[in-house]
This record gives C-alpha cells, sequence and structure tokens, in this order.
C-alpha cells in the first residue's frame, strides 16, 4: 500500500477513556496511510472499544494482557517496541500521562513505552479540568523534557457536561503531529510556502452562493507536508469543514477576491506557491443585498473572477509556483496548454469526472507537467502521499533549473 506511512510499523496505544471510540477512526487512517499497526488496549479501555474492532481493521491481533500465554507477544513487549517506528497512545488519560512520567510499568502498554526507543506521540483526552491539574501540568512537562510529543487537547463540551480543554485532538490533526515526528528530512526549512485550498462561495444573496465540489484535502494535505518538511506555510482556504494543520498560519477566507488579495499579500516574500483552490470562475455582477423571496424564474448576471494564478505568475512574485487543474476530458491536453497559458512553473491535473479522485474523494491519481517539457503521472494514492510527491517533484525541478525564470 501507498501512503506517507508505507512500510511502517506503529503500535497504536488505546487507553480508559470515552474517546477511545475516536482511536477507532485514527486507526482507520493510519491503515489507509499505509502503516502496519498493532493496537495495544489498556484493561480499562477495554470497556469502552472491544478488541474485535481494532483486530478487524488492522488484521493483527490486539495486545493487552502482559502475562497471557496464549499471546505470542506476551513476552515480546521488548521486540515490539524495537520494531516500531513510533508509538502513539490515542487517547491518553490522566492516569496513562502520570504512569509514563514515572516510569511506572505495570501493563503491557506501560511496560512497552519504557522499552521504546523510537519517537512517542501521546494525544491527551480528560475530563473537567484534570488538563491544569498541577500534577498533570507536571507529568506533561516531565514527558516533553524527555522528548516525548504531547499534543494539547482541544477546548470544548466534555462527556461530564462541562466546557473545558480535554477533548481528544482532531484525527487529523494527531497524524500530522505523527507524521511529523517521523519526518527526519526537513528539506524545506527556510523556506515560506503558501498553499490555497477549497473552493471560494461567491454571494448570489445573504443566504445563497455559487460554489463548487472541492473539499480542500488536497491543499490542506499540502500545507502539512510543507511544514513537516520545515516550511513557514500559509494556508489560504476558502471554506471547509478540515482542520487546519497546527504548524500553519491560516487564513480563511469567502470569495475569490477575498482570496486575491491574501494571496497576493502572503506571496510577496514566498519561495514557492502552491495554488490548490478551486476558485470559482465567475461571480455575480450585483448579488442581492436582501434574501430572494418567492418562486420565479432568476436570471443572474455573471462576471468573470479576477485570474488570481495568472497574475501572481505576471508579478514574477512567489518564487516556484504551481497551479491545478480540474479537468472532466482531454485532460493531458487540457493542462498543457493551462500551464502555457498561466507562465507558471508546474502544473497538477486530475480527472474531476471520476469519482474515486479529486473532488470529494480522499485519494487522488494526477498528472505534472513542468515548463521545462517535463511530465510523469502519479498513480492513484491518498492525498497525503500525492502531497509528498509533488513538494519532491518542486525540489528536484529547482535543482535540475536552478537558473533565473524569464521574465513573465
Amino acid at each position: 500500500m501507498s501512503g506517507p506511512l508505507a512500510g511502517r510499523d506503529l503500535i497504536l496505544g488505546v487507553t480508559g477513556s470515552i474517546a477511545a471510540y475516536k482511536a477507532v477512526y485514527l486507526l482507520r487512517e493510519l491503515t489507509r496511510a499505509g502503516a502496519r499497526v498493532s493496537v495495544c488496549l489498556s484493561e480499562h479501555a477495554r470497556e469502552f472499544v472491544g478488541p474485535l474492532t481494532f483486530r478487524t481493521l488492522s488484521g493483527r491481533p490486539v495486545l493487552g494482557d502482559l502475562f497471557d500465554p496464549q499471546s505470542d507477544a506476551a513476552v515480546e513487549h521488548v521486540a515490539l517496541a524495537e520494531a516500531a517506528a513510533a508509538v502513539l497512545v490515542a487517547p491518553a488519560t490522566a492516569n496513562l500521562l502520570g504512569k509514563a512520567a514515572h516510569g511506572i510499568a505495570d501493563d503491557f502498554l506501560t511496560t512497552l513505552l519504557l522499552a521504546a526507543r523510537c519517537p512517542v506521540v501521546m494525544a491527551p483526552a480528560m475530563d473537567g479540568g484534570m488538563w491544569t491539574h498541577p500534577a498533570v501540568v507536571a507529568n506533561v512537562a516531565t514527558l516533553r523534557a524527555r522528548g516525548v510529543v504531547v499534543l494539547d487537547p482541544d477546548a470544548g463540551a466534555l462527556a461530564s457536561g462541562l466546557s473545558a480543554r480535554g477533548r481528544l485532538p482532531e484525527v487529523d490533526a494527531i497524524v500530522e503531529t505523527l507524521l511529523g515526528a517521523l519526518t527526519p528530512v526537513r528539506n524545506l526549512a527556510g523556506e515560506r510556502v503558501v498553499v490555497t485550498a477549497g473552493p471560494t462561495r461567491e454571494p448570489i444573496d445573504p443566504v445563497r452562493y455559487i460554489s463548487n465540489r472541492s473539499s480542500g484535502r488536497m491543499g490542506y494535505a499540502l500545507a502539512a507536508a510543507a511544514a513537516r518538511r520545515g516550511a513557514r506555510v500559509t494556508l489560504v482556504s476558502g471554506p471547509t469543514a478540515l482542520v487546519p494543520p497546527t504548524a500553519a498560519v491560516f487564513v480563511p477566507v469567502q470569495t475569490a477576491e477575498e482570496m486575491r488579495e491574501a494571496v497576493l499579500q502572503h506571496a510577496a516574500d514566498a519561495t514557492i506557491v502552491i495554488k490548490a483552490a478551486a476558485v470559482a470562475d465567475y461571480r455575480v455582477r450585483r448579488p442581492e443585498a436582501q434574501k430572494i423571496k418567492g418562486k420565479r424564474d432568476l436570471t443572474l448576471e455573471l462576471t468573470p473572477n479576477p485570474d488570481i494564478l495568472a497574475e501572481v505568475a505576471a508579478r514574477a512574485v512567489g518564487g516556484f509556483i504551481v497551479g491545478f487543474a480540474a479537468e472532466t476530458n482531454d485532460v493531458v491536453a487540457n493542462a498543457r496548454a493551462k500551464l502555457e497559458a498561466k507562465g507558471i512553473d508546474l502544473l497538477v491535473a486530475n480527472d474531476v469526472s471520476r469519482r474515486d479522485i479529486g473532488f470529494d474523494a480522499e485519494d487522488n491519481e494526477v498528472l505534472l507537467i513542468d515548463r521545462w517539457g517535463g511530465g510523469r503521472s502519479l498513480p492513484r494514492m491518498p492525498k497525503s502521499a500525492v502531497a509528498d510527491a509533488i513538494l519532491d517533484e518542486i525540489l528536484a525541478l529547482r535543482a535540475a533549473h536552478p537558473a533565473p525564470k524569464a521574465v513573465r
């Protein structure tokens, strides 16, 4: 399986929190990213989610009983820890954080954590004001001082009915943090990268708008991948349901005009600009100030939106410039025509008429065409893997063509 975690052996530790059910979704994302995941359940975690669920999704036996005579892995916690690329504990309760901080090893998971010499990431979840209790604060500080990556929990409604910081971080944020811990190559350190993502919304009236099917996943994956490689990333995004990468500066916008303003501002000193957003080609010339009432024929006068990609290229700002082409037919011919018309360095094209890739999909299959005459296809893979492949292509093209670009 392809993906940013392809070939990696991971251990997912799950402890006794109501958020344990979210570990099922986390396991799904890890396996989709290509990882081989062994799940280790604490005794209390089994009260929330049964081992069969995790075994079915991982295709591997579930670990948990340190002295189970029927388990081949029961006495192999050291070997498992040595073979793992990383150990991820999610959710990590206050109890687990305390045990790990003080070296207590009284079950399979805590014993495995003592044996681990690989990166360890913990995503806490707890109720009430436990996260700010002095004991928990001290335990987290101890773990972080040892090199353990401990995420801050999210704020919001908790199982008790209270609202505080203690919710398990979103799955995307956990995976992003794990990938960062596993990314030794920071080949974009010192780079300033601007990425656009998502659709734009062009108002018809205060409650209606023109938009498109873009989910924003490709742009968000690119922003996260660039940040993992050490770049300073600004993500300019239209409306999506996604959680922005924690390491990126996030600039939310609604309309194409707002996106243009934000891109031109932030791209001025960027070394790489990646325009993955699906900007609406047209906007309503005169949106209604009040909600349109009644059922009747309606004629909208549309006017073209600014061509942000062409403007960035024409101004010769943004260093290396990457565009995207969402095509429904003649993908190669249309992509090459767009590359030349926009005057950019690299164009990423995909066939959005297919339901299994592109818009609304978690995977993508793209064609990379550059202005030096090169081109190659990437097979269908998760968008996180496509993002890394695109960044690798950018670095390879810059190394092969270091001469200044012609004046556009």
